[in-house]
């Protein structure tokens, strides 16, 4: 690996890891992940697609994935109305709706067509309703996370030459000023 593929996948590494810090995810959680590889290279969102970019995100993602046991949903582009390569297992234990369609680099994406390669057995569903993400190069995961979404701020804002934004779900708060948020103990 060269000296800057080394260096994305230890920013993404970082990027993820003070994720975690914020958050609890396991194998009850889908995280999220939105990529232009483009923008990662400096290059407008769709132009220059890279198979190595993705190759060194998607290392960095996955061996977060596999220590912490949280499952991945790679976004696709608009090409593919943003719909995600998941694995099969994911798509079971959360019941999601499987569509038909391969991510190719020019329609779907690089980073989605490399993750739906890398997958045990990847599908495409259409909807998830992710527990957190991380936006690499202003994708627009927003429609894919909980409400009520929380931003989360890392070490680092960019990975590359893109953008980073991270989010985190929490549960709504209901029921007005005379609602209780925290269990209370009575002694």
């Amino acid at each position: 690996m060269n000296e800057k593929r080394t260096a994305l996948y230890g920013q993404t590494k970082q990027m993820v890891d003070d994720l975690m810090l914020q958050t609890n995810l396991n194998e009850d959680h889908i995280l999220v992940v939105g990529v232009s590889t483009s923008e990662v290279l400096g290059k407008k969102i769709g132009t220059a697609g890279a198979e190595g970019v993705a190759t060194d995100l998607f290392a960095a993602l996955h061996e977060v994935s596999q220590s912490s046991g949280f499952h991945l949903a790679f976004q696709c582009c608009e090409h593919l109305n943003r719909a995600l390569v998941v694995e099969r297992r994911t798509m079971k234990q959360f019941q999601l709706e499987e569509v038909s369609v391969i991510p190719a680099p020019q329609a779907g994406g690089a980073m989605a067509a490399y993750a739906y390669k890398q997958f045990q057995q990847a599908v495409m569903v259409e909807h998830i309703r992710a527990d957190a993400g991380i936006d690499i190069g202003d994708t627009f995961i927003g429609m894919h996370i909980k409400h009520v979404a929380v931003p989360v701020r890392g070490s680092l804002s960019q990975i590359g030459e893109a953008h980073v934004t991270m989010a985190k779900s929490r549960p709504k708060l209901i029921g007005g000023n005379r609602a209780i948020y925290v269990e209370q103990v009575v002694e």
